[in-house]
């Protein structure tokens, strides 16, 4: 099982290029779990036709107990893709990170891996701020590779730099690790000059590209990732190339 967590900055471009790596994953026949690990819970929702999934959070909160089968908190999407999404609390009634730890109890608790047995397991966490549960995916075992994902903007490269701090932190426990970043074109001035110096003065791989395309923002509009709404698109491409390159690491 290949468990790995996406992080970057808010409005970056995370959830996009989640779902379309677990896409391009189940294209190429994985089985895969996408969990949403944003009080926003709308990581999924491409991976869903555009519609919104219950967050574990607000189940437990409507309902005032917590969910009795994997059923009630999730839902399949494209390419078989089993999506749960963690949500957050009341907005400026709680924690959101402790909406996350709730989650990873609970879905232990309802043997999520044991019971769906996944080749792939994808994380969607928010970046802004790495402490409580937003580093759980790190810190707990959950997730053994960190791809974070920045533009050459400052405030995206300051949040990855957080991110590779925090990951870093962890290096002594056997923890997750970064394994790489991703770039996802913002096209700003001297973008690839500055995302390479980032990535050079921290000893890390650019493993992925990502073009700045109109036909993501199409098939979002439509509820959907590139990979299910045209596959042979050349942005399509590029997350099937990441995600071959993902695999092959673990099958060598």
């Amino acid at each position: 099982m290949i468990k790995i967590a996406v992080y970057g900055k808010g409005g970056i471009g995370k959830s996009t290029v989640t779902a379309n790596l677990s896409a391009a994953f189940a294209s190429m026949g994985k089985k895969v779990i996408q969990i949403g690990c944003d009080p926003k819970a709308d990581s999924t929702i491409n991976l869903l036709g555009g519609k919104p999934l219950l967050p574990v959070m607000n189940y437990m909160r409507d309902m005032e107990k917590d969910p009795e089968t994997l059923e009630d908190i999730s839902k399949t999407g494209f390419g078989n893709i089993l999506c749960i999404e963690t949500g957050g609390p009341t907005p400026g009634l709680g924690c959101a990170g402790r909406g996350i730890i709730a989650t990873f109890q609970l879905l232990e608790e309802l043997e999520l891996f044991e019971t769906y047995k996944p080749d792939i397991v994808m994380y969607d966490v928010l970046g802004d701020v790495v402490c409580g549960g937003f580093a759980a995916p790190i810190r707990e075992g959950y997730a053994e590779e960190v791809l974070i994902v920045t533009s050459g903007e400052k405030m995206a490269l300051y949040a990855a730099n957080n991110i590779y701090q925090a990951v870093k932190n962890f290096e002594d426990r056997s923890y997750a690790r970064v394994r790489g970043i991703i770039l996802n074109h913002r096209n700003v001035e001297n973008e690839n000059e500055k995302v390479a110096a980032f990535a050079d003065a921290n000893g890390l791989e650019i493993v992925g590209e990502i073009p700045r395309s109109n036909d993501i923002n199409f098939y979002e509009e439509h509820g959907m990732t590139v990979i299910e709404g045209d596959i042979t698109l050349p942005v399509s491409q590029t997350f099937i190339d990441l995600a071959a390159k993902l695999l092959k690491e673990h099958e060598e």
